[in-house]
């Protein structure tokens, strides 16, 4: 492409053409036009000749003090010309432009924001003029040349990003084509109607298929912009807000924090929520912030964060001082903050009549200078409070639907307890009452004697290999101290092959790292049989537990199978018993599994009697199904370890509620439900009152009761079982000594057979296990 440099005409800025311009920047470009009505020449400053003097500039740029404005060449885009204002964006000396050498892109400057750039903005007025010049198409009305470009800019100096909004302006250039005969269009003439360019992605193409080379331009590319740097912080600010999936992430609110104290220049932010009597302060917005500060709510009635909770305004606390009245403002002090500006959250809430109920909470931003805010960051941040409500209502409803394994029974009263939050009611506590409960448990027994067992042959194994190397040691050469390490060893060995404990696993594990391996290198130099028993130490501790660990993960294997196993048996028949009513399922896995199972017309209205008892058989059902599991794995022999099975019967019903203060889903309510709790904690340790056994056996079915009723209704079930080839017909009876803080349970056990046979069904026979 050819350029040239000639007397400019006419300058025509943003603000006079008819595309619709910020209210700002056309102030500002009003301002432009009409130094820009003037065509004399600029009256240079005493420094050196540069090209741009030939070239007659319409206006003063050094005086525009708000405007940028820059003077670039086409094709080149090298920069001629900046006024003050833009020189010290780029933090560059207007004396640089003088150089005849500097090759200063000036499109190369910034980071684009909008889908178009500059450099594309630049092509579309020269599509313009040569789609006028040589195809008589007028694009004055779809305002191609009047779109701005939005970028960014980095101020090393400041260590901050800022963004312009930039218009250019052709109009003193003049394009002619080289060639006439080369014609980039020649083959879509025919779509070059103004009615097709209208078309969505036409114009761009276009831009991009123009071969600039084959066009001579004469004069100067004009650029005018605007800082646009707290308009667009606070847009991205607001965009954060409502962006839903960014709350969810862990590090949402961090992104958020950071934008906000960046918007406002602050060093701090804080949050300040009401429940209750009680105040609680963190110095963090993510409401899941852990260990808040929490402040009796009378305390606060001389703070400043109440007066603007209470008011309902923006504030602005000057000057924080030492010897304030209330401790909250004396410990924001110890934080080095200075000043404040406070944001209250308040919801008017047609519901509530309290204005407490209706305060989501208080955002503070804290400065370390006294008097940094000033009052137009109160009107900025009354413009940010709708976008900071939102994301405050959906961060509740995220912390009470995103609880972990919340059941798809009960989700619709957390749910609901969000929305009504959301909305700025008090809190309600998330309660289901008069629930049924139903409890089982198959118990792994002697899982803690394997696991010692396995413990023990892995410390030996180790231990003996110890020896070895510590032995090839004082064979190879006298040494006193080696001779008391043997002895050490073989002490520790007795030790465990008389006792071992989770505890003494560690110690002994220890014991060897600081006692043994650390000498291992010197060792190894002694002679060719120790460095052999250290290969086989080192080889056979040669996993991630840096120990022998062969029985302990045998151990964890068959354990891994098991709990497996159980929840593949349970999770199956699960599915088919949420068919005959919704209701809340929860289950754990440690050394066996248990199930808790709620069901009730608080959880799901179409409740009735029979799905309850319908539920409980299919509970023993269920049961039975895990304990012919483990007996299939014990008879494959891919198990050790046996189990047994348990279920507590309680006819009453309990009241279950939510408890935010701690990470479980549920808690029991009031003396009666608690009682229950205890027993399901202690009752797969009881043993029957005669014998003193436990009333829990391998391969066996345990229910405990307490009353006749529930007697007669578990038989009835029982009787049904042995019809279906479940379990045995004969039936052990018998009581529970007393446990503490409970007595008066009885219990029935039955063996589950281990395959389904089919056959003659017999009838109950009872059978007392104690003696005469």
């Amino acid at each position: 492409m050819c350029v040239s440099l000639s007397n400019s005409e006419h300058y025509q800025s943003p603000s006079e053409k008819t595309a619709p311009t910020p209210k700002k920047s056309k102030r500002l470009n009003t301002q432009s036009s009409t130094e820009l009505s003037s065509l004399s020449p600029i009256t240079p400053e005493p420094e050196p000749k540069t090209e741009l003097q030939a070239w007659q500039l319409p206006f003063n740029l050094q005086h525009c003090s708000r405007t940028l404005l820059a003077v670039v060449e086409p094709d080149s885009f090298r920069l001629h010309y900046g006024n003050r204002s833009f020189c010290q964006l780029l933090e560059i000396d207007s004396a640089y432009l003088c150089s005849e050498d500097h090759q200063l892109n000036i499109f190369n400057q910034f980071q684009p924001i909008t889908e178009i750039n500059l450099e594309q903005l630049y092509r579309y007025h020269l599509l313009q003029q040569i789609l006028s010049k040589y195809y008589h198409i007028n694009l004055e009305s779809l305002q191609i040349i009047e779109q701005s470009v939005l970028v960014s800019h980095h101020f090393s100096s400041k260590k901050k990003n800022c963004f312009i909004r930039f218009w250019l302006n052709s109009q003193s250039c003049e394009i002619n084509r080289i060639d006439p005969h080369l014609d980039e269009f020649a083959q879509i003439r025919e779509q070059l109607e103004l009615s097709q360019l209208k078309q969505p992605g036409k114009l761009a193409a276009l831009a991009q298929q123009l071969q600039l080379d084959n066009y001579r331009i004469e004069g100067m590319i004009v650029l005018e912009g605007v800082d646009v740097t707290l308009s667009e912080q606070k847009r991205l600010l607001i965009d954060q807000l409502l962006n839903r999936n960014l709350i969810r992430q862990r590090q949402g609110w961090e992104q958020i924090e950071q934008s906000l104290r960046s918007l406002f220049q602050a060093n701090s932010s804080l949050l300040l929520r009401f429940k209750g009597n009680q105040a609680k302060l963190s110095f963090s917005l993510d409401t899941k912030a852990a260990a808040p500060t929490v402040y009796n709510l009378e305390t606060l009635k001389d703070s400043y964060l109440f007066e603007a909770a209470h008011r309902n305004q923006v504030m602005i606390i000057p000057e924080l001082q030492r010897d304030f009245p209330t401790e909250c403002e004396r410990l924001l002090y110890n934080q080095d903050i200075r000043s404040l500006l406070l944001i209250p959250l308040v919801i008017q809430s047609h519901f509530s009549s309290s204005p407490e109920e209706q305060i989501l909470g208080i955002i503070g931003l804290g400065s370390h200078q006294s008097d940094h805010f000033h009052p137009n960051d109160i009107k900025l941040a009354q413009e940010l409070i709708p976008a900071l409500i939102t994301a405050f209502h959906f961060s509740t409803q995220q912390r009470l639907s995103n609880i972990r394994n919340l059941h798809p029974s009960v989700e619709w009263r957390f749910l609901q307890e969000a929305e009504r939050r959301s909305w700025g009611l008090s809190p309600q506590a998330i309660v289901f009452e008069q629930v049924n409960p139903l409890y089982g448990i198959s118990d792994i027994r002697g899982s803690s004697e394997e696991r010692n067992h396995a413990i023990q042959a892995d410390l030996l194994t180790q231990f003996h290999l110890g020896l070895a190397v510590i032995e090839a040691v004082c064979q190879a050469q006298q040494t006193a101290l080696g001779e008391q390490l043997r002895q050490d060893l073989v002490e520790y060995i007795t030790q465990i092959e008389e006792k071992i404990t989770v505890d003494g696993e560690v110690r002994a594990t220890d014991y060897l790292k600081t006692h043994l391996e650390i000498y291992f290198d010197y060792f190894c130099e002694c002679s060719a049989d120790v460095e052999a028993a250290v290969y086989a130490y080192r080889e056979a501790c040669d996993n991630k537990h840096r120990c022998v660990y062969t029985e302990r993960s045998r151990y964890d294997e068959m354990l891994n199978l098991i709990t497996v196993s159980l929840q593949k048996s349970w999770n199956k028949w699960q599915e088919e018993m949420q068919k005959i009513i919704p209701h809340y399922c929860d289950v754990e896995c440690s050394d066996g599994m248990d199930h808790m199972l709620y069901v009730g017309e608080s959880i799901d209205a179409r409740f009735s009697f029979f799905h309850l008892k319908s539920l409980r058989y299919e509970q023993l059902r269920a049961v039975c199904d895990c304990a012919r599991t483990a007996l299939k794995l014990k008879t494959e022999g891919k198990i050790s370890l046996e189990l047994a099975h348990l279920i507590l019967v309680q006819h009453t019903t309990i009241d279950i509620f939510h408890d935010e203060n701690t990470e479980r889903v549920f808690d029991v309510r009031g003396t009666r439900d608690i009682r229950y709790e205890i027993v399901k904690k202690r009752i797969d340790k009881g043993v029957d009152l005669e014998t003193q056994e436990r009333i829990t056996q391998p391969g066996k079915l345990t229910i405990v009761y307490s009353t006749e009723e529930e007697s007669d209704e578990y038989q009835q079930y029982l009787r049904y079982l042995t019809r279906e080839n479940w379990v045995e017909s004969q039936l052990e009876v018998g009581s529970v000594a007393p446990l503490p803080g409970v007595n008066g349970l009885k219990y029935i056990r039955v063996k589950v057979i281990a395959d389904k046979e089919e056959g003659v069904h017999h009838s109950l026979k009872f059978y007392t296990p104690h003696p005469e």
